[in-house]
């Protein structure tokens, strides 16, 4: 292989021309993989090698050139907050002598047994492994790190050491529990980044391929780093996706519909009717605006939208705006007021129907909560229930999230937000949701763009997670000091244009969604709600997480939900006495909802009523890119 061969070939999506290397080179999957290594063609692979080293460096002083002072005070800052919390946690070991002679005993022990296990095999015995990965957990799915006795020895080793770590911060003792969490996430932080599955060396796939190809793989790998640095302005922006094989109203958010209302905040997108008669009271959605409206309609085969829309319902979406300096100043009350009341205006306009039944996801959720409460203190009736996806309204024991939700971090946000304009940048949001799952959204694509020197596929959910939404300056600290730090939404303390937020005032029916496996919104979180409203409330939890316990439609038949109409004390003792449902969780929803959906009656068309059409869905909000 020579250089010149090593040059990359572009393509337009996963099915377009691909290098030729084989990405799992001899692996048969029913059968143990007893090849040696590949013998490089060592000129070649000395080419590819210099190639790659060349293109690495010029990616490193892109990086370089491209920081700038408040980033680098940023990562000083909190480099210094990381130093700060690992040692209140040595500190309470080294207080404690005695505790950490065990903790070191353990350890040490637990590496005797490894080394023993290790020269059983060497001598070609059976030996059971001293310890073993998640069954989640793919870093280690290649057969080497089985069946190479000294593959096996780095991935135990490496086992050994973080799970040990991890438990050391769960053992600590003399430390509030938020400094525990920074610790935990800290320390997941630093073990997942010296995965030895993240190295070239320790990696036997990666290892392999390089030999195979003759360091092609290194050469693409090193142009791909050099592009995703190049797209970030000397900012590394890994590319989760191939972002050019999906382009929204035309492969992806493709449910026909109409912007029929527009202001500062909000597009309100209504859909054309697919049923010749619809529910009498619309439905209203107010999608999280920490990213973009379209996860509720993705490819047509996972749009909650358009499935909604063919069980005859009158479907209206809000779609936010993605925000620029000029919108610094808006508030969170704000989004009620030219969100939430605004969209309520405008469908009475549209459909002539005062009453709909509405739905928030995440941060909308919480937005339609409080809005709910604010209502209610007007007497505002209008919304007749409410249905809640992943949203929390109390935040003593939200997720992962917490970990960057102090009042030191929160004011050191609020100086990065001026610097820009008065804005949150959107690859600040999305850097922070990928580290709370670094090994599948940063150190996979990391293997596999850099290492392996493969193109992303083309994934409709990981295009939507990319593209990212800046945050008003105003709105969102008051989100996170208010809701995560304070919690006065729960306390009845948080206000809007003086009016006390009370959700025991809310006495519309309600439906929380929870998903078993989310981070984000954990069901033991959204669980608190159902003590919160003042009127019926039905709670389920689904499988998975926070995007795909929620997208999760009828056709794929995946996953599970739980229901119990019961309400004990704790979210564990209500799963323990729940009763498990196969598939999607959203035709239970619709028996729920058509309760309060009214009769049927002939189906709207967009532009029907006193609004007119102002442009096609998904509308031009939807568009607007953070990096514009």
């Amino acid at each position: 292989m020579t250089q010149k061969t090593a040059k990359k070939t572009k393509s337009k999506s996963a099915k377009g021309p691909q290098p030729e290397i084989p990405p799992k080179a001899e692996t048969k999957p029913d059968a143990p993989l007893k090849t040696p290594f590949p013998v490089p063609d060592i000129g070649a692979l000395a080419l590819n090698l210099i190639q790659a080293a060349t293109l690495g460096q010029k990616a490193a002083r892109l990086m370089a050139a491209g920081e700038d002072r408040n980033a680098a005070e940023s990562t000083v800052l909190d480099l210094r907050r990381v130093a700060k919390t690992m040692l209140d946690v040595a500190t309470n070991y080294v207080r404690s002598p005695a505790k950490l002679v065990e903790a070191q005993l353990q350890l040490w022990n637990g590496y005797i047994d490894l080394m023993q296990s290790a020269t059983r095999r060497l001598m070609g015995e059976e030996a059971k492994p001293v310890v073993e990965p998640a069954r989640s957990d793919k870093r280690f799915k290649a057969p080497e790190w089985e069946e190479n006795v000294v593959f096996d020895l780095m991935k135990q080793s490496y086992l050994l050491a973080s799970q040990w770590l991890t438990q050391q911060v769960h053992n600590t003792e003399g430390i509030d529990k938020h400094t525990r969490m920074k610790a935990d996430f800290y320390v997941r932080q630093f073990a997942n980044a010296f995965s030895p599955s993240n190295f070239l060396l320790t990696n036997p796939e990666a290892l392999r391929t390089t030999l195979a190809s003759n360091g092609e793989n290194l050469v693409l790998g090193m142009q791909h780093l050099l592009e995703d640095v190049e797209r970030g302005h000397g900012k590394l922006q890994i590319q989760q996706t191939d972002m050019k094989a999906f382009r929204l109203g035309e492969n992806i958010a493709l449910t026909p519909g109409k912007v029929v209302f527009q202001n500062a905040l909000i597009q309100l997108l209504q859909y054309e009717p697919t049923t010749e008669k619809v529910h009498k009271r619309p439905l209203l959605i107010f999608p999280p605006w920490i990213n973009k409206y379209y996860i509720l309609d993705l490819t047509p085969e996972k749009s909650f939208v358009k499935w909604a829309v063919a069980q005859g319902f009158t479907v209206f979406v809000v779609s936010w705006v993605n925000p620029d300096a000029h919108l610094a100043m808006k508030t969170f009350e704000d989004y009620m007021f030219e969100g939430v009341y605004a969209a309520l205006d405008a469908v009475e306009k549209a459909t002539g129907e005062k009453e709909v039944n509405a739905i928030g996801y995440c941060i909308g959720g919480t937005l339609l909560a409080s809005s709910l409460a604010h209502m209610a203190a007007k007497g505002d009736d209008r919304i007749k229930s409410a249905t809640f996806f992943a949203t929390q309204v109390d935040f003593t024991e939200a997720g992962d999230l917490q970990v960057f939700i102090d009042e030191e971090q929160i004011a050191e946000l609020e100086e990065q937000m001026e610097a820009h304009g008065g804005v949150l940048e959107g690859s600040t949001m999305a850097t922070t949701f990928n580290m709370l799952r670094s090994n599948e959204l940063i150190w996979s694509y990391v293997v596999n763009n850099y290492l392996l020197g493969r193109e992303p596929v083309p994934f409709d959910l990981l295009y939507w997670n990319a593209d990212a939404t800046r945050m008003p300056s105003k709105m969102h600290l008051f989100y996170l000091r208010e809701c995560y730090l304070r919690n006065h939404l729960a306390e009845g303390k948080m206000e809007f244009g003086g009016i006390k937020l009370n959700l025991s005032k809310v006495e519309v029916p309600v439906y929380l969604q929870s998903s078993r496996e989310d981070h984000i919104a954990p069901y033991n979180s959204v669980y608190k709600a159902t003590r919160l409203f003042g009127g019926p409330v039905k709670f389920i939890i689904a499988g998975s997480g926070h995007i795909a316990g929620v997208i999760n439609p009828p056709s794929a038949k995946k996953y599970q939900y739980w229901t119990n109409d019961e309400r004990p004390a704790t979210p564990d003792d209500w799963l323990a006495g729940a009763t498990e449902h196969p598939g999607s969780w959203w035709p239970h929803w619709e028996e729920w909802v058509k309760h309060t959906a009214g009769p049927m009656v002939p189906a709207r068309k967009p532009g029907d009523g006193k609004l007119p059409v102002l442009e096609d869905a998904p509308g031009s909000y939807v568009m607007v890119k953070s990096d514009d």
